[in-house]
Protein backbone atom coordinates (compact mmCIF):
# COMPACT_ATOMS: atom_id res chain seq x y z
CA UNK A 1 0.00 0.00 0.00
CA UNK A 2 1.01 3.62 -0.63
CA UNK A 3 2.27 5.74 1.99
CA UNK A 4 0.05 8.38 2.25
CA UNK A 5 1.32 12.19 2.26
CA UNK A 6 0.37 15.54 2.89
CA UNK A 7 0.35 17.71 -0.38
CA UNK A 8 -0.07 21.15 -0.74
CA UNK A 9 -0.80 22.31 -4.19
CA UNK A 10 -0.80 26.06 -5.41
CA UNK A 11 -2.16 26.92 -8.79
CA UNK A 12 -4.24 29.79 -10.41
CA UNK A 13 -6.10 26.96 -12.56
CA UNK A 14 -8.88 25.22 -10.81
CA UNK A 15 -9.52 22.05 -13.13
CA UNK A 16 -5.74 21.84 -12.99
CA UNK A 17 -5.97 21.53 -9.40
CA UNK A 18 -9.44 19.56 -9.11
CA UNK A 19 -7.48 16.79 -11.37
CA UNK A 20 -4.48 16.69 -9.58
CA UNK A 21 -6.78 15.94 -6.35
CA UNK A 22 -8.77 13.07 -7.83
CA UNK A 23 -5.65 11.70 -8.89
CA UNK A 24 -3.48 12.19 -5.87
CA UNK A 25 -6.48 11.09 -3.67
CA UNK A 26 -6.69 7.52 -4.98
CA UNK A 27 -3.13 7.20 -4.07
CA UNK A 28 -3.81 7.42 -0.45
CA UNK A 29 -2.81 10.93 -0.45
CA UNK A 30 -4.18 14.40 1.59
CA UNK A 31 -3.75 16.87 -1.36
CA UNK A 32 -4.96 20.61 0.01
CA UNK A 33 -4.93 22.38 -3.24
CA UNK A 34 -5.28 26.54 -3.13
CA UNK A 35 -5.86 29.13 -6.27
CA UNK A 36 -4.14 32.37 -4.64
CA UNK A 37 -0.24 32.36 -4.31
CA UNK A 38 -0.51 34.84 -1.38
CA UNK A 39 -1.97 32.39 1.18
CA UNK A 40 1.21 30.64 0.92
CA UNK A 41 2.27 32.31 4.31
CA UNK A 42 -0.62 31.63 6.18
CA UNK A 43 -0.92 27.74 4.93
CA UNK A 44 3.01 27.80 5.97
CA UNK A 45 2.12 28.42 9.28
CA UNK A 46 -1.02 26.61 9.83
CA UNK A 47 0.38 23.48 8.75
CA UNK A 48 3.14 21.02 7.56
CA UNK A 49 3.42 19.03 3.95
CA UNK A 50 5.18 16.40 2.77
CA UNK A 51 5.36 17.57 -0.67
CA UNK A 52 4.42 21.05 -2.41
CA UNK A 53 3.60 21.42 -5.92
CA UNK A 54 4.11 24.87 -7.13
CA UNK A 55 3.09 26.44 -10.43
CA UNK A 56 5.69 28.45 -12.27
CA UNK A 57 3.11 31.36 -13.94
CA UNK A 58 0.78 32.44 -12.47
CA UNK A 59 -1.95 35.43 -13.92
CA UNK A 60 0.32 38.35 -13.40
CA UNK A 61 3.48 36.59 -15.52
CA UNK A 62 2.25 33.63 -17.35
CA UNK A 63 5.20 32.62 -19.05
CA UNK A 64 8.84 33.71 -17.20
CA UNK A 65 8.13 32.28 -14.06
CA UNK A 66 9.33 34.82 -11.95
CA UNK A 67 6.69 34.42 -9.52
CA UNK A 68 6.74 31.10 -9.07
CA UNK A 69 10.97 31.44 -8.64
CA UNK A 70 9.86 33.90 -5.88
CA UNK A 71 7.43 32.13 -3.75
CA UNK A 72 9.79 28.87 -4.19
CA UNK A 73 12.48 31.32 -2.52
CA UNK A 74 10.08 32.20 0.15
CA UNK A 75 9.47 28.58 0.72
CA UNK A 76 12.82 27.72 1.00
CA UNK A 77 13.31 30.88 3.65
CA UNK A 78 10.59 29.69 5.73
CA UNK A 79 11.61 25.67 5.42
CA UNK A 80 15.03 25.18 4.26
CA UNK A 81 13.67 21.47 3.88
CA UNK A 82 10.50 22.12 2.37
CA UNK A 83 10.22 19.56 -0.50
CA UNK A 84 9.03 21.64 -3.83
CA UNK A 85 8.18 20.15 -7.16
CA UNK A 86 7.54 23.51 -9.46
CA UNK A 87 5.10 22.70 -12.28
CA UNK A 88 4.65 24.64 -15.37
CA UNK A 89 3.26 24.83 -19.14
CA UNK A 90 6.03 26.59 -20.55
CA UNK A 91 9.14 25.26 -18.96
CA UNK A 92 12.36 24.27 -20.74
CA UNK A 93 16.02 23.04 -19.75
CA UNK A 94 16.91 26.18 -18.77
CA UNK A 95 13.99 27.07 -16.90
CA UNK A 96 14.34 23.61 -14.98
CA UNK A 97 17.86 23.79 -13.96
CA UNK A 98 17.70 26.85 -12.83
CA UNK A 99 14.54 26.02 -10.31
CA UNK A 100 16.89 23.08 -8.77
CA UNK A 101 19.36 25.72 -8.49
CA UNK A 102 17.25 27.48 -5.87
CA UNK A 103 16.08 24.16 -4.25
CA UNK A 104 13.39 22.98 -6.36
CA UNK A 105 13.37 19.23 -5.48
CA UNK A 106 11.57 18.23 -9.31
CA UNK A 107 10.38 19.88 -12.03
CA UNK A 108 6.81 18.34 -14.21
CA UNK A 109 5.38 19.95 -16.88
CA UNK A 110 1.74 19.90 -17.85
CA UNK A 111 0.00 18.56 -19.49
CA UNK A 112 1.97 15.78 -16.60
CA UNK A 113 1.32 11.88 -17.26
CA UNK A 114 -0.27 10.57 -14.59
CA UNK A 115 2.03 7.70 -13.92
CA UNK A 116 4.81 10.41 -13.88
CA UNK A 117 3.72 12.73 -11.40
CA UNK A 118 2.32 9.98 -8.84
CA UNK A 119 5.87 8.15 -9.15
CA UNK A 120 7.46 11.85 -8.37
CA UNK A 121 5.42 12.44 -5.31
CA UNK A 122 6.21 9.35 -3.94
CA UNK A 123 9.86 9.68 -4.28
CA UNK A 124 9.56 12.87 -3.16
CA UNK A 125 7.61 12.08 0.01
CA UNK A 126 10.48 9.58 0.83
CA UNK A 127 12.55 12.38 0.43
CA UNK A 128 10.89 14.95 3.32
CA UNK A 129 10.87 11.60 5.19
CA UNK A 130 14.61 11.15 5.63
CA UNK A 131 14.46 15.15 6.00
CA UNK A 132 12.50 14.90 8.87
CA UNK A 133 14.74 11.78 10.33
CA UNK A 134 17.92 13.92 9.87
CA UNK A 135 16.41 16.62 12.12
CA UNK A 136 15.10 14.69 14.52
CA UNK A 137 18.56 12.48 15.28
CA UNK A 138 20.59 15.74 15.07
CA UNK A 139 18.23 17.47 17.71
CA UNK A 140 18.08 13.73 19.54
CA UNK A 141 22.40 13.77 19.20
CA UNK A 142 22.55 17.68 20.22
CA UNK A 143 19.99 17.08 23.71
CA UNK A 144 22.52 13.82 24.02
CA UNK A 145 25.73 15.63 23.90
CA UNK A 146 24.54 18.00 26.68
CA UNK A 147 23.07 14.96 28.68
CA UNK A 148 26.51 12.90 28.51
CA UNK A 149 28.77 16.54 29.82
CA UNK A 150 26.65 16.01 33.06
CA UNK A 151 28.62 14.53 35.82
CA UNK A 152 27.73 12.07 38.31
CA UNK A 153 25.14 10.06 36.27
CA UNK A 154 25.70 7.14 38.48
CA UNK A 155 23.95 6.94 41.81
CA UNK A 156 26.68 5.96 44.48
CA UNK A 157 25.34 4.74 47.59
CA UNK A 158 25.84 0.98 49.85
CA UNK A 159 23.51 1.94 52.99
CA UNK A 160 20.25 -0.55 53.37
CA UNK A 161 18.20 2.79 52.15
CA UNK A 162 19.46 3.41 48.92
CA UNK A 163 19.63 -0.58 48.10
CA UNK A 164 15.79 -0.56 48.21
CA UNK A 165 16.50 2.19 45.64
CA UNK A 166 18.28 -0.12 43.74
CA UNK A 167 15.81 -2.89 43.50
CA UNK A 168 12.60 -0.99 43.05
CA UNK A 169 14.50 0.67 40.34
CA UNK A 170 15.45 -3.60 38.84
CA UNK A 171 11.86 -4.16 39.18
CA UNK A 172 10.26 -1.46 37.48
CA UNK A 173 12.41 -0.80 34.63
CA UNK A 174 12.06 -4.09 32.71
CA UNK A 175 8.33 -2.72 32.17
CA UNK A 176 7.23 0.19 30.39
CA UNK A 177 4.87 1.29 33.70
CA UNK A 178 4.53 5.21 34.36
CA UNK A 179 7.26 6.19 37.69
CA UNK A 180 6.51 8.98 39.57
CA UNK A 181 9.66 9.43 42.03
CA UNK A 182 9.49 10.99 45.31
CA UNK A 183 11.83 12.94 47.22
CA UNK A 184 13.33 16.39 48.71
CA UNK A 185 15.15 18.10 46.60
CA UNK A 186 18.65 17.64 45.73
CA UNK A 187 18.27 13.61 46.64
CA UNK A 188 19.17 12.05 43.18
CA UNK A 189 15.88 11.43 41.73
CA UNK A 190 16.84 12.80 38.17
CA UNK A 191 19.54 9.95 38.32
CA UNK A 192 17.04 7.61 39.67
CA UNK A 193 15.30 8.42 36.05
CA UNK A 194 18.31 7.85 34.48
CA UNK A 195 18.80 4.83 36.11
CA UNK A 196 15.64 3.01 34.81
CA UNK A 197 16.24 4.40 31.39
CA UNK A 198 19.93 2.74 31.12
CA UNK A 199 18.13 -0.77 32.04
CA UNK A 200 14.97 -0.28 30.16
CA UNK A 201 14.62 -1.61 26.97
CA UNK A 202 14.41 1.92 25.23
CA UNK A 203 18.12 2.35 26.25
CA UNK A 204 19.30 2.65 22.84
CA UNK A 205 16.94 5.43 22.70
CA UNK A 206 16.60 9.26 23.67
CA UNK A 207 16.75 10.47 27.53
CA UNK A 208 14.82 13.79 27.56
CA UNK A 209 14.34 15.60 30.84
CA UNK A 210 12.40 18.60 31.02
CA UNK A 211 12.20 20.85 34.27
CA UNK A 212 8.52 21.76 34.44
CA UNK A 213 9.20 24.40 37.73
CA UNK A 214 11.31 26.46 34.73
CA UNK A 215 8.65 26.23 31.67
CA UNK A 216 6.20 29.40 32.08
CA UNK A 217 2.44 29.07 31.20
CA UNK A 218 3.52 31.04 27.47
CA UNK A 219 5.98 28.68 26.64
CA UNK A 220 4.71 25.30 28.17
CA UNK A 221 2.89 24.32 25.15
CA UNK A 222 5.98 25.06 22.62
CA UNK A 223 8.53 23.31 24.86
CA UNK A 224 6.35 19.84 25.09
CA UNK A 225 5.14 19.80 21.72
CA UNK A 226 6.81 22.11 19.64
CA UNK A 227 6.11 25.07 17.24
CA UNK A 228 5.71 25.66 13.88
CA UNK A 229 7.74 28.59 12.30
CA UNK A 230 6.40 32.15 13.00
CA UNK A 231 3.24 30.89 15.43
CA UNK A 232 4.96 33.40 17.74
CA UNK A 233 7.21 36.07 17.97
CA UNK A 234 10.50 34.38 18.41
CA UNK A 235 9.15 31.23 16.37
CA UNK A 236 12.63 31.61 13.92
CA UNK A 237 12.66 28.07 12.75
CA UNK A 238 10.62 24.39 12.94
CA UNK A 239 10.91 23.06 16.29
CA UNK A 240 10.02 19.36 18.03
CA UNK A 241 8.65 19.69 21.05
CA UNK A 242 10.29 17.42 24.40
CA UNK A 243 7.58 14.82 23.75
CA UNK A 244 8.94 14.41 19.96
CA UNK A 245 12.50 14.53 21.17
CA UNK A 246 11.50 11.25 23.41
CA UNK A 247 9.70 9.36 20.99
CA UNK A 248 10.97 5.58 21.41
CA UNK A 249 12.69 6.65 24.75
CA UNK A 250 11.67 8.12 27.96
CA UNK A 251 10.60 11.43 28.54
CA UNK A 252 11.62 12.60 32.29
CA UNK A 253 9.13 15.22 33.91
CA UNK A 254 10.59 17.09 36.94
CA UNK A 255 9.11 18.79 39.36
CA UNK A 256 5.61 17.75 38.07
CA UNK A 257 3.95 19.34 41.08
CA UNK A 258 4.68 22.62 40.45
CA UNK A 259 2.10 22.72 37.25
CA UNK A 260 -0.67 25.06 36.87
CA UNK A 261 -4.34 22.87 37.21
CA UNK A 262 -4.96 24.54 33.12
CA UNK A 263 -0.97 22.79 32.27
CA UNK A 264 -1.68 19.79 34.08
CA UNK A 265 -4.62 19.32 31.47
CA UNK A 266 -3.15 20.01 28.66
CA UNK A 267 -0.51 17.23 29.69
CA UNK A 268 -2.65 15.58 30.83
CA UNK A 269 -4.42 15.47 27.55
CA UNK A 270 -1.43 14.35 25.25
CA UNK A 271 -0.98 11.81 27.95
CA UNK A 272 -4.25 10.00 27.02
CA UNK A 273 -3.93 10.35 23.79
CA UNK A 274 -0.25 10.05 23.05
CA UNK A 275 -0.40 12.50 20.53
CA UNK A 276 0.94 15.71 20.68
CA UNK A 277 0.17 19.24 17.86
CA UNK A 278 2.93 21.43 17.26
CA UNK A 279 1.61 25.43 18.27
CA UNK A 280 0.46 27.01 15.04
CA UNK A 281 -0.16 23.33 13.51
CA UNK A 282 -3.20 21.13 13.45
CA UNK A 283 -1.91 17.98 12.36
CA UNK A 284 -1.51 15.88 15.45
CA UNK A 285 1.71 13.62 15.96
CA UNK A 286 1.82 10.25 17.65
CA UNK A 287 4.23 9.70 20.39
CA UNK A 288 5.90 6.62 22.06
CA UNK A 289 7.36 7.46 24.94
CA UNK A 290 8.11 5.77 28.78
CA UNK A 291 7.00 8.62 31.22
CA UNK A 292 8.86 9.03 34.63
CA UNK A 293 7.73 11.90 36.81
CA UNK A 294 9.62 13.42 39.97
CA UNK A 295 8.43 15.90 42.83
CA UNK A 296 9.20 16.90 46.56
CA UNK A 297 5.88 18.27 46.98
CA UNK A 298 2.91 15.93 48.56
CA UNK A 299 1.29 15.38 45.42
CA UNK A 300 -1.78 13.19 47.75
CA UNK A 301 -2.17 16.30 49.47
CA UNK A 302 -2.61 18.80 46.99
CA UNK A 303 -5.20 16.40 45.47
CA UNK A 304 -7.28 16.54 48.32
CA UNK A 305 -6.96 20.47 48.57
CA UNK A 306 -7.68 20.74 44.54
CA UNK A 307 -4.24 21.71 43.52
CA UNK A 308 -3.40 18.75 41.34
CA UNK A 309 -5.69 16.63 39.44
CA UNK A 310 -6.39 13.16 40.67
CA UNK A 311 -6.83 11.58 37.10
CA UNK A 312 -3.50 12.96 35.92
CA UNK A 313 -1.70 11.22 39.50
CA UNK A 314 -3.42 8.10 38.83
CA UNK A 315 -1.85 8.30 35.15
CA UNK A 316 1.63 9.21 36.45
CA UNK A 317 2.75 7.07 39.61
CA UNK A 318 2.04 3.45 38.40
CA UNK A 319 4.99 2.60 40.45
CA UNK A 320 6.50 5.05 43.06
CA UNK A 321 9.93 5.31 44.56
CA UNK A 322 10.80 7.42 46.97
CA UNK A 323 14.55 8.63 47.37
CA UNK A 324 15.85 9.18 50.78
CA UNK A 325 17.12 12.42 52.52
CA UNK A 326 21.17 12.33 52.58
CA UNK A 327 20.33 12.61 56.47
CA UNK A 328 18.82 9.08 56.46
CA UNK A 329 21.86 7.14 54.26
CA UNK A 330 24.58 8.41 56.56
CA UNK A 331 27.11 5.49 55.88
CA UNK A 332 26.61 6.51 52.38
CA UNK A 333 28.61 10.07 52.89
CA UNK A 334 32.09 8.81 52.84
CA UNK A 335 31.80 7.43 49.56
CA UNK A 336 29.52 10.22 47.83
CA UNK A 337 32.14 12.65 49.39
CA UNK A 338 35.48 11.03 47.92
CA UNK A 339 33.72 10.30 44.35
CA UNK A 340 33.14 14.04 44.41
CA UNK A 341 36.71 15.09 45.59
CA UNK A 342 38.45 12.91 42.97
CA UNK A 343 35.87 14.99 40.55
CA UNK A 344 36.55 18.28 41.41
CA UNK A 345 40.13 18.01 42.11
CA UNK A 346 40.58 16.53 38.41
CA UNK A 347 38.54 19.16 37.00
CA UNK A 348 40.64 22.12 38.41
CA UNK A 349 43.56 20.44 38.28
CA UNK A 350 44.31 20.58 42.15
CA UNK A 351 46.77 17.97 43.92
CA UNK A 352 43.66 17.19 46.85
CA UNK A 353 43.83 13.61 47.87
CA UNK A 354 41.57 12.79 50.37
CA UNK A 355 39.68 14.32 53.56
CA UNK A 356 40.89 14.19 57.06
CA UNK A 357 39.01 11.90 60.20
CA UNK A 358 38.13 15.06 61.71
CA UNK A 359 36.55 16.49 58.68
CA UNK A 360 34.68 13.36 57.34
CA UNK A 361 33.41 13.02 60.73
CA UNK A 362 31.81 16.68 60.76
CA UNK A 363 30.53 15.93 57.46
CA UNK A 364 28.85 12.68 58.53
CA UNK A 365 27.14 14.89 61.49
CA UNK A 366 26.05 17.46 59.27
CA UNK A 367 22.07 17.57 58.41
CA UNK A 368 22.47 18.21 54.89
CA UNK A 369 19.09 19.85 54.48
CA UNK A 370 20.00 20.44 50.90
CA UNK A 371 21.22 16.54 50.60
CA UNK A 372 23.31 14.97 47.88
CA UNK A 373 23.30 18.51 45.76
CA UNK A 374 24.42 20.38 48.80
CA UNK A 375 26.92 17.77 49.92
CA UNK A 376 28.55 18.03 45.71
CA UNK A 377 28.85 22.15 46.59
CA UNK A 378 30.32 21.80 49.64
CA UNK A 379 33.28 19.29 47.81
CA UNK A 380 33.69 21.57 45.17
CA UNK A 381 34.29 24.81 47.17
CA UNK A 382 36.50 23.41 49.41
CA UNK A 383 39.13 21.69 46.75
CA UNK A 384 38.72 24.99 45.27
CA UNK A 385 39.82 26.59 48.06
CA UNK A 386 41.71 23.58 49.83
CA UNK A 387 45.77 24.68 50.58
CA UNK A 388 46.72 21.31 51.10
CA UNK A 389 46.57 17.70 49.73
CA UNK A 390 44.18 16.89 52.42
CA UNK A 391 40.91 18.71 53.46
CA UNK A 392 40.46 19.97 56.96
CA UNK A 393 37.22 21.06 59.01
CA UNK A 394 38.35 24.58 58.49
CA UNK A 395 37.46 23.68 54.67
CA UNK A 396 34.04 23.74 55.24
CA UNK A 397 32.16 26.42 55.45
CA UNK A 398 29.36 25.27 57.43
CA UNK A 399 31.30 23.87 60.09
CA UNK A 400 32.88 26.80 60.56
CA UNK A 401 30.77 28.89 62.95
CA UNK A 402 28.95 25.86 64.09
CA UNK A 403 25.80 27.30 62.08
CA UNK A 404 22.88 24.97 62.46
CA UNK A 405 19.31 25.63 60.39
CA UNK A 406 17.42 27.39 63.44
CA UNK A 407 19.73 30.08 64.77
CA UNK A 408 23.49 32.39 64.68
CA UNK A 409 24.74 34.27 66.86
CA UNK A 410 27.26 35.47 64.77
CA UNK A 411 26.56 38.97 63.31
CA UNK A 412 28.42 38.68 59.94
CA UNK A 413 25.90 39.38 57.31
CA UNK A 414 26.57 35.91 54.94
CA UNK A 415 26.80 33.89 58.15
CA UNK A 416 23.21 35.37 58.95
CA UNK A 417 21.27 34.69 55.42
CA UNK A 418 23.07 31.26 54.91
CA UNK A 419 21.02 30.42 58.11
CA UNK A 420 18.10 32.17 57.08
CA UNK A 421 18.21 30.13 53.50
CA UNK A 422 19.14 26.45 55.28
CA UNK A 423 16.14 27.46 58.08
CA UNK A 424 13.38 28.26 55.12
CA UNK A 425 14.41 25.20 52.93
CA UNK A 426 14.22 22.82 56.61
CA UNK A 427 11.08 24.61 56.66
CA UNK A 428 9.53 24.05 53.45
CA UNK A 429 10.59 20.03 53.25
CA UNK A 430 13.19 21.40 50.68
CA UNK A 431 10.60 22.71 48.01
CA UNK A 432 12.94 25.45 46.58
CA UNK A 433 9.39 27.46 45.14
CA UNK A 434 7.74 27.65 49.01
CA UNK A 435 11.43 28.32 50.64
CA UNK A 436 12.43 31.27 47.92
CA UNK A 437 8.47 32.41 48.58
CA UNK A 438 9.31 32.51 52.56
CA UNK A 439 12.57 34.54 51.90
CA UNK A 440 10.89 37.06 49.38
CA UNK A 441 13.03 36.15 46.66
CA UNK A 442 12.95 34.84 43.39
CA UNK A 443 13.99 30.56 42.79
CA UNK A 444 16.75 31.71 40.57
CA UNK A 445 17.48 33.95 43.31
CA UNK A 446 17.34 31.22 46.04
CA UNK A 447 19.35 28.84 43.61
CA UNK A 448 22.34 31.90 43.75
CA UNK A 449 22.03 31.84 47.16
CA UNK A 450 22.49 28.04 47.81
CA UNK A 451 25.41 27.66 45.10
CA UNK A 452 26.91 30.79 47.32
CA UNK A 453 27.08 28.94 50.22
CA UNK A 454 27.53 25.68 49.00
CA UNK A 455 24.09 24.30 49.81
Amino acid sequence: MNDGGKILMIDDDEDVLLAAKMLLKKSNHQVIIEKNPNKIPFLLNNDSYDVILLDMNFSKDTTSGKEGFEWLKQIKERDPDAVVIMITAFGDVEMAVRALKEGATDFILKPWQNEKLVATISTAIKLKKSYNEVDKLRKAKQMLEEQISQPFRDIIGQSSAIKEVFALIDKVAKTDANVLILGENGTGKELVARAIHQKSMRKDNSFVAVDMGAITETLFESELFGHKKGAFTDAREDRPGRFELANGGTLFLDEIGNLSLNLQSKLLSALQSRQVTRVGSNQSLEVDIRLICATNMPLAQMVKEGKFRQDLLYRINTVEITIPPLGDRVDDIPMLANHFLHHYAKKYRKEVLNISAEAMNKLKKYPWPGNVRELQHAIERAVIMADSATLQESDFLFSRKGIDANTTDSLNLDEVEKAAVVKAIQLHNGNISKAAEELGLTRASLYRRMEKYGL
